[in-house]
């Protein structure tokens, strides 16, 4: 009689073996790449070819000044060729300031109006997994991707503009505020959410997408015209005259004059428009009469200092992340009632 032993060996399948430290996406993460990985693999190549450009470029920069007197690393003291450079380094700027309306037009807006629009929104809810985690993974995985591939663009930016953001007046630190440091991924992330609401409301991908374009460049706008108000106006004067060899205030290296010019200081404390008693700037006797009639004794100007720049940043991307919670938080309440 034979007897029956099991043998372990005989057990184990066969074929290659099975790495279990690789992760694996499973579920509603899974269906969201899945979904939309030709937008996330464009989103990785674009932001690996934009760093390859940068630290190209920058490797160029740098050789460029390593062959340069050191003594004449200061604001107009470079050869006339360094403009190259630096217009290069806008160019790149300009580029990535289109981020915020790529995310909120093609990322955004097409993200949850195209499974309305194609009925996926209601195959995906039918199943075990519930709105509230399909609405969640669908809104953070392409957060999380747009987030992280903005960040690593700005930072190299940042690392190119940082060494010679004083070796020239076109590099000043305002051309570089919104494309530089924390503001351009909140930025991202704000317009990426708006563009959701917008596609989750009118439930037509195309018809989002250019709803979407309306409300990002309104956007732009507003932030073009508010953001200096986060910084602190500061103020320089002189009080020795305005007439023939009196000298002009001098802002600090890297300030950006504010206002509408220079004005006129009064004895009082008090500052007149700069168009004050030029009806008799043709005549120097009657000009000067004028404004010591006036009491004027100097100059001032207003201008915002470069040292303001990250607190103005982290002020700026603190208001656009408090938006774009407050409308990711309405897409999950709307999307979790009124869905389909």
């Amino acid at each position: 009689m034979t007897t029956l032993t099991h043998d372990p060996a005989r057990t184990v399948p066969t074929g290659p073996a099975r790495n279990h430290w690789i992760p694996r996406l499973g579920g509603p993460v899974w269906l969201v790449w899945r979904q939309h990985r030709a937008a996330f693999w464009t989103l990785i190549a674009a932001t690996l070819l934009g760093v390859l450009v940068m630290v190209w470029l920058r490797g160029q920069t740098m050789d460029f000044l390593a062959a340069q007197d050191p003594t004449s690393r200061r604001p107009g003291g470079l050869p006339p060729e360094f403009e190259t450079h630096v217009d290069r380094l806008h160019s790149i700027g300009s580029y990535l300031s289109y981020i915020p309306v790529l995310a909120g037009v093609l990322l955004g807006a097409p993200l949850i109006a195209g499974d309305l629009e194609t009925g996926t929104a209601k195959l995906v809810t039918s199943q075990s997994v519930s709105r509230l985690r399909w609405l969640v993974t669908k809104l953070a995985v392409p957060a999380a991707m747009l987030a992280l591939s903005t960040g690593v663009l700005t930072a190299v930016l940042t690392w190119w503009w940082n060494p010679i953001k004083g070796l020239s007046d076109a590099l000043i630190w305002t051309s570089f505020f919104s494309v530089t440091g924390v503001v351009p991924v909140a930025y991202a992330l704000l317009t990426f959410t708006v563009g959701v609401a917008v596609g989750l409301l009118l439930r037509r991908t195309l018809v989002s997408m250019v709803v979407t374009l309306g409300i990002v460049v309104a956007i732009g706008f507003v932030w073009d015209e508010l953001w200096r108000s986060l910084g602190h106006i500061m103020s320089v004067s002189t009080d020795k005259g305005v007439g023939p060899g009196a000298v002009r205030p001098e802002l600090p290296a890297q300030a950006e004059q504010q206002g509408q010019g220079t004005y006129f200081l009064t004895s009082s404390g008090d500052r007149l428009e700069w168009t004050t008693c030029l009806d008799q700037m043709e005549n120097d006797r009657a000009h000067t009469a004028c404004l010591e009639s006036k009491h004027v004794i100097g100059w001032s100007l207003d201008y915002l200092d470069v040292s303001q720049m990250q607190t103005m940043q982290w002020l700026g991307a603190g208001v656009m992340l408090a938006l774009a919670a407050a409308v990711a938080a309405f897409v999950i309440v709307r999307g979790r009632k009124r869905l389909l």
